[in-house]
């Protein structure tokens, strides 16, 4: 099974062709999985088995991640859920992770219909959450 684990992640190359039959050169791909594979998802769950606890309840699936938290108060849940957010973006960075800015999504839900257009504040993703 090793074998073919590292078989599959060795050795990748691609060639771009645009939609007018132009072809880029050969390229090695030297990080990463397969797209589509049925694997990519339990390998990601190997390579992240040891992200770091965090206050915030955390769930994945394939390779999204979330966060959840549940506090009293608006204030507590910004500053648990920035908390955490920093605690991931070290272990990103330390693992060469990127956090995909563009698709990181705030949500608060809540059983006060006057709070229903309220939104959480977050650093902007050039202060902690960035891992760049």
């Amino acid at each position: 099974m090793v074998k073919f684990i590292m078989e599959m992640l060795s050795n990748r190359s691609f060639i771009l062709r645009t939609s007018d039959g132009q072809r880029s050169r050969l390229r090695r791909l030297r990080n990463g999985v397969p797209q589509g594979s049925v694997l990519s998802p339990l390998l990601f769950n190997i390579y992240i088995h040891d992200l770091p606890e965090t206050t915030s309840r955390q769930y994945g699936y394939a390779d999204d991640l979330a966060i959840m938290l549940r506090r009293t108060t608006w204030s507590a849940v910004e500053q648990g859920l920035n908390q955490d957010m920093g605690i991931l973006a070290a272990y990103l960075r330390k693992w060469r992770l990127q956090l995909s800015t563009g698709r990181t999504v705030s949500a608060a839900y809540h059983l006060c219909n006057r709070e229903a257009k309220r939104e959480l504040s977050c650093p902007s993703t050039t202060s902690a959450w960035s891992t760049n």
